[in-house]
């Protein structure tokens, strides 16, 4: 089955990773989407993805503001390796490893043919150019070549093509290096060619792409000169064999001349600091020019060299960023894993010091027969057991993408149940809890379990930001807005507030204004609940004075619209 990957680079939803297989996906903005993009200018059911003849291919849906692949409008597109896909405002880089891009499977298409007694080196000619200068640095400097040698734009187009490239994101190293070379061996008329990593290991070349013309066939395995790679390598320098089949200091032992080859160019992938590997290409079949011509005619010519030396250059600092890229978000991934250990160690720590405080007046009680002592240290540790519990909740609802599970049923008795859940913890910490619900409402559809979690995490903070405040009070309150067709459930509290400077970074997870009280779990788990249901959470806040949090997602989704007459809900529609 082939693997193939949606990333989003740009949007709402940007660094969520999608898998996919054959099945046919639809895309949208809707929650009976496969792959559900939060973008307003996202239609419900926008577009959709279908396996064909061994490729995906991306159909549009009617949507309202098109689909739009590689920066052109499509209703119906196969696609390919490194396509950006756009949605409204959310990019999607698509990528499929595909069975022939296996190490091993390219490994056996390519053979090093090492030299023997006959001298290989006699047939190596040199370039005038070296892996650091480019084409487009000479030409700048001469102000007439671009008029007067067409050859040279030619060049400058390539290499603003290949460069184009290498700055497009790429899933792997492997995919950006298969469009370089795929573009290369068209534009200097080679049959076939390869790109040989230096493994930073061990320090050998190993294949890493293999790709010929169309028009090539390529049932034998592609020849590879030790004698001109190991040149390459040395001196760092790019070089071409031409005329080689009937070039006589090739007809003894084993030379590339046996496989066919006509002629050849390699040259080096050489870095900011360091040789990365080398690109070879090659030509079999002799041009119908060379044929024609007595005096013979080379496919491959020093300008053509000069640009493969560009392309390798290129290709080279493509690769260095790639693995910077890797590198920096290695790094920051075990600086993460590093903060989210720390900061849970933290809260659970506190949690088991109040544990182990309840758990001695259970012992000082039981053994001092004092039934009070005894329940005032279970008092203690129930509490406790409830942090851990909804601790761990948190931790596995934020972890992991889930499909909300969708129910018909009421907003006002979900949320009723949340605030009665919350009346002892208000009432301890001497704050009114009052409730304001909107009969109008009738049945909605949202994952009862999910959203009693999103309000009673909002809920609880407002609790919390009310403790101390003289009358302090929460009200709770439920709506809904017939023209947009959207429930919400509106938790306010005349607390201390919160700091403007603070607003934006509330959602960030670990990030709490209740400093070691709080988690700074749980307003980033509510929020992603929230927008698993099509909607949001909003807040105004004046430092001081309060906070109003408002959480709203629209009251039927796509599954359930069709059946709204049937449960005594008025249609909208």
């Amino acid at each position: 089955m082939p693997k193939a990957t949606l990333l989003v680079i740009h949007g709402p939803d940007q660094g969520t990773r999608y898998e996919i297989k054959k099945e046919i996906i639809t895309i949208g903005r809707g929650a009976g989407n496969k792959i559900r993009l939060l973008d307003t200018e996202v239609s419900r059911r926008h577009a959709q993805l279908e396996y064909r003849d061994g490729r995906f291919q991306l159909n549009d849906l009617k949507s309202s503001n098109g689909s739009y692949l590689n920066g052109n409008k499509v209703e119906s597109k196969t696609l390919t390796n490194g396509d950006r896909i756009q949605f409204g405002q959310s990019v999607l880089l698509f990528g499929q490893n595909k069975s022939f891009a296996d190490s091993q499977e390219i490994a056996n298409k390519i053979e090093i043919v090492h030299p023997d007694a006959s001298d290989e080196s006699s047939m190596i000619k040199p370039g005038s150019s070296d892996a650091s200068p480019s084409v487009i640095e000479k030409s700048l400097h001469d102000s007439n070549s671009l008029t007067k040698d067409h050859e040279t734009l030619t060049n400058l187009q390539v290499l603003y093509r290949i460069i184009e490239e290498a700055v497009t994101p790429s899933l792997s190293p492997e995919q950006l290096l298969s469009r370089i070379l795929k573009l290369t061996i068209e534009v200097v008329g080679a049959d076939r060619g390869c790109v040989l990593v230096l493994d930073e290991e061990s320090g050998t070349l190993n294949p890493q792409v293999y790709l010929h013309s169309k028009e090539f066939e390529h049932s034998s395995r592609m020849p590879v000169s030790r004698t001109i790679v190991d040149y390459v390598v040395k001196e760092c320098r790019g070089v071409r064999t031409s005329d080689a089949q009937r070039d006589q200091r090739f007809e003894e032992g084993m030379s590339i001349v046996q496989a066919g080859i006509c002629e050849a160019m390699c040259v080096p992938m050489q870095g900011r600091y360091e040789l990365l590997g080398v690109i070879y290409v090659d030509t079999t079949t002799p041009h119908q020019k060379y044929l024609e011509n007595s005096a013979g005619w080379s496919e491959f010519n020093e300008e053509k060299l000069r640009l493969l030396s560009s392309i390798g250059r290129q290709s080279a600092i493509a690769l260095e960023n790639n693995r910077y890229q890797e590198s920096l978000v290695k790094a920051e991934r075990m600086a993460a894993m590093g903060q989210t250990i720390a900061m849970l160690s933290h809260h659970i720590k506190n949690i088991l010091q109040g544990v182990r405080g309840g758990s001695y007046l259970i012992d000082m009680g039981l053994n001092n027969h004092d039934e009070d002592v005894v329940r005032k240290g279970w008092g203690i540790v129930d509490k406790n057991q409830n942090k851990i519990y909804n601790l761990v909740m948190d931790m596995l609802t934020f972890s992991k993408e889930r499909d909300p599970a969708f129910e018909i049923t009421s907003l006002n008795e979900t949320v009723q149940d949340v605030c009665e859940l919350m009346q002892s913890r208000a009432e301890e910490k001497n704050v009114k809890l009052e409730t304001n619900f909107d009969t109008d409402i009738g049945e909605a559809s949202f994952d009862p379990e999910g959203i009693n979690r999103a309000v009673m995490n909002v809920v609880t903070n407002a609790i919390d930001a009310a403790e101390g405040k003289e009358n302090g009070a929460v009200r709770v309150e439920t709506g809904y807005e017939k023209s947009t067709d959207v429930v919400f459930v509106a938790v306010t509290d005349n607390g201390s507030g919160i700091p403007e400077k603070q607003l934006a970074k509330i959602y960030q997870i670990f990030e709490s204004t209740k400093g070691a009280k709080g988690t700074g779990l749980g307003l980033a788990v509510s929020r992603k609940i929230i927008r698993e249901h099509g909607g949001d959470i909003t807040v105004e806040s004046k430092e001081g004075k309060g906070s109003r949090f408002v959480l709203s997602w629209p009251r039927m989704d796509e599954d359930h619209r069709s059946i709204e007459s049937s449960t005594g809900v008025d249609n909208l529609e």
